[in-house]
């Protein structure tokens, strides 16, 4: 007699969680793409009192096994079917395009689970690949580095927290951001800020919503930020954010390269950039693994709020 097939959604699966600068996830490794990682499935994993809890999750799938399942469309160029990718989503369920510590945590994750080795790792994302490379690893921490991509100027438009307006440089990291370096700022008036509040932006500017950073002009190759990130509300890191932070920061003291310390609410993170792209340094931390079991009476109420 052929025995049930196992059913991943209701006898439980595997999960490990971990943070870059305190930005945490739940990684689910799903390497055939079996789960299904519907809204319902994200918000019950990220909620804070009744599931795991975390800003996202990042599910560990080989590339073509999520264009096979319907996942993905097609292979994002560059992208391998053989590549493992990060199929990341927000904490609302929504689909987000990249995540610059997920690549982090994920590239960590693939080394502890055994997927990947120490050294560089190719790792696709919705935005194409991002590349990653194990700059030191001792089991549950590492430091990752990051191949983030050439960031693209959008422009510049304003984002509005608790009726104060905030004038920022638009930029394309794979996602949007909107970072905005505020003249006069220092790091104790950045932390009285309502940050937590839900912007108000222009959403003809950004029809997809916007991750929105609020940061203190550059001083001795330093900024300090926060950020709302879309579809997670204030998080304590935003590892594309923090590009983009980098980008506006050194525009704003007429400058387009070199290497800026992005100091945010979870940590430092080290953004280099050359004419030719930038790159992302910074720690990572498994904390925890386990099963996760759905629950009938688990509560649905809608996003989970982000560790704020």
């Amino acid at each position: 007699m052929t025995p049930p097939s196992r059913n991943p959604q209701l006898d439980g699966f595997a999960f490990l969680k971990g943070h870059g600068t305190l930005n945490d996830f739940v990684i689910v490794p799903d390497d055939d793409a079996e789960l299904d990682l519907d809204t319902d499935l994200v918000r019950e994993l990220c909620d804070r009192r009744a599931g795991i809890g975390a800003d996202g999750v990042l599910r560990i799938a080989r590339a073509g096994a999520l264009v096979d399942r319907g996942v993905l469309a097609g292979l994002p160029a560059g992208v391998d079917a053989g590549h493992w990718f990060m199929d990341y989503r927000n904490a609302d369920g929504s689909i987000a395009e990249m995540c610059g510590n997920g690549v982090r945590v994920f590239a960590h994750a693939l080394v502890s689970t055994g997927r990947a080795d120490v050294g560089r790792i190719p790792v696709g994302t919705r935005s194409g690949p991002r590349p990653a490379h194990i700059v030191s690893h001792d089991g549950n921490d590492a430091v990752v580095r990051v191949d983030m991509g050439q960031p693209r100027l959008l422009g510049v438009s304003s984002a509005e927290l608790d009726g104060r307006v905030f004038a920022g440089l638009a930029v394309d990291m794979g996602n949007p951001h909107l970072a905005c370096v505020v003249p006069g700022l220092d790091a104790a008036a950045l932390g009285e800020l309502p940050v937590h509040l839900a912007p108000v932006f222009d959403t003809g500017f950004f029809p997809e919503g916007v991750n929105v950073e609020i940061a203190t002009p550059l001083v001795g190759g330093r900024v300090s930020m926060r950020v709302h990130e879309r579809g997670a509300g204030e998080t304590m890191s935003c590892g594309t954010g923090i590009v983009a932070t980098a980008v506006a920061a050194l525009a704003d003291a007429g400058e387009s390269t070199g290497d800026v310390v992005v100091v945010v609410p979870g940590g430092e993170i080290v953004v280099t950039l050359t004419e030719g792209g930038s790159t992302l340094t910074g720690p990572s931390a498994l904390v925890a693994d386990g099963r996760f079991r759905r629950s009938a009476a688990r509560t649905r109420a809608g996003a989970p709020r982000a560790g704020v």
